[in-house]
């Protein structure tokens, strides 16, 4: 509506700007035709005086001409009716224009006039012979005859303008249907996802900047809708991983309350019970760990690093682990290798990667862990030969509480959160990780470092 509105204003605005132009110029050029007509009879009176000759030019005037002649010799029949019949009363000039004739100055009147009984537009010329008035020339033409060209545009201005409304309505029609509509689909759209439907989508017809539009915000929905996804899995596989424990605490704590069990068992349970503390101290900690690496205002205390040695150091804390399930260990590291990081951080995930290669290996397979500088990089590899991941499920292992093994015990599995930790510590070092894994023949991971060039 408010379009139409605009677009039919605008159109009657320049249609009457249109017929106001028109008018004015034409008058303007009709009012300077009776001034030149009356200067050159002015300039034959003043010549010939009231001669043949002048005559004939102010009869040609009235033949020729849109516009009328009078001559008066007596400048005081034009405030009269003359010189029309007597009985009518309206004068052609009034007191004042006299005056000015009288003054020698021209002239130029539009008004209604009873002797003709319609508007004219007139210009009256004085004669003078020295300071003396001995005459006047009197030019009318009724502005009928002045309106009468612009009739004949009248109706191609109205159908014109008719013409432009149409167009205007289907091209406001069509902004509408490409503008309008899709940002009230927008506004529905995005009130559902203020109550928490994520689902609704806008459909994109076009490629224009409205188009382009739509497409964000369909992007935007898909994301908080990933978001959604994510924020109820996380708050199902906390509330999962907490029920178990939990439940085994409450059960064994009821049971040695009871009195029901022996001292033998009231032992068993006991570590049972602080078995499952330390798993919830641990799945805390991990949670509250994984929470700060996600935020953007997480402090890392970057330094160089000998990473070499960083590796020799983790290796070195998992020697009995290593020696007490048989599994020998190879190590390739340039020794030169130096990064930038935090020292605590990276010997987190270090060893993250070598007790997932420890943890899923079986007696006697080797694991090999290599470091290797090259074009400005410094790649950590770490090798096992055990369980392998299935490829479908390579993409999901750095999820939050992502089991490869669904139906596996959390002793062998963990938290589920080691990964994600380290996926994090990794991107926030601006460095690389990647995963490749055959079943039953092992896994390798890969890390990626910018080098540092030391001086």
């Amino acid at each position: 509506m408010t379009v139409a509105f605009v677009s039919i204003s605008t159109v009657g605005v320049g249609f009457g700007l249109t017929f106001y132009l028109y008018e004015r110029f034409y008058v303007d050029n009709q009012k300077d035709l009776l001034l030149l007509q009356g200067r050159n009879l002015e300039a034959v009176y003043q010549e010939e005086g009231n001669s043949d000759l002048f005559q004939e030019r102010l009869k040609w005037v009235n033949e020729d001409s849109e516009a009328e002649a009078l001559f008066v010799q007596n400048p005081m029949k034009l405030s009269a009716s003359l010189p029309y019949e007597p009985s009518v009363s309206e004068s052609f000039i009034n007191f004042e224009e006299r005056q000015q004739l009288l003054q020698g100055e021209t002239v130029t009147l539009v008004r209604q006039h009873a002797v003709i009984e319609q508007d004219i537009l007139a210009v009256a010329v004085p004669l003078l012979e020295g300071d003396r008035l001995s005459g006047a020339i009197f030019l009318y033409m009724p502005l009928d005859d002045v309106y009468q060209p612009f009739e004949s545009i009248r109706y191609i201005l109205l159908g014109v303008m008719g013409l432009i409304l149409l167009v205007t309505f289907w091209g406001g029609r069509k902004v509408a249907n490409q503008l309008v509509l899709p940002l009230r689909k927008m506004e529905a759209a995005s009130k559902k996802m203020a109550g928490g439907d994520f689902s609704k989508r806008i459909h994109v017809s076009s490629t224009d900047e409205m188009g382009s539009l739509a497409s964000s915000f369909n992007q935007l929905a898909k994301s908080l809708e990933e978001v959604e996804e994510n924020r109820r899995e996380f708050l199902q596989n906390v509330s999962h991983e907490l029920r178990t424990p939990l439940s085994y605490m409450r059960g064994y704590t009821e049971a040695i309350m009871e009195g029901d069990v022996e001292d033998a068992e009231k032992e068993k349970y006991i570590r049972i019970i602080h078995q499952e503390t330390d798993r919830l101290t641990r799945l805390v900690h991990d949670l509250l760990d994984l929470a700060q690496l996600e935020g953007d205002s997480y402090p890392m205390r970057l330094e160089p690093i000998p990473f070499a040695q960083l590796v020799h150091d983790v290796v070195d804390r998992f020697r009995l682990r290593l020696s007490q399930k048989e599994i020998p260990l190879k190590l390739d590291l340039d020794e030169e290798a130096v990064i930038e990081g935090d020292p605590d951080r990276l010997e987190q995930v270090f060893s993250n990667l070598l007790d997932n290669a420890l943890r899923y290996s079986e007696k006697g397979q080797l694991i090999e862990v290599k470091m290797v500088q090259k074009e400005g990089k410094t790649v950590l590899v770490i090798k096992d030969h055990g369980k392998g991941i299935p490829v479908e499920d390579l993409e999901k292992i750095t999820d939050r509480f992502y089991r490869v093994q669904k139906s596996r015990t959390r002793e062998a599995g963990g938290s589920g959160l080691g990964l994600a930790i380290v996926n994090q510590i990794v991107t926030k070092h601006g460095a690389d990780i990647t995963f490749r894994s055959t079943l039953q023949e092992g896994t390798e991971v890969s890390v990626v470092f910018d080098s540092l060039e030391m001086d």
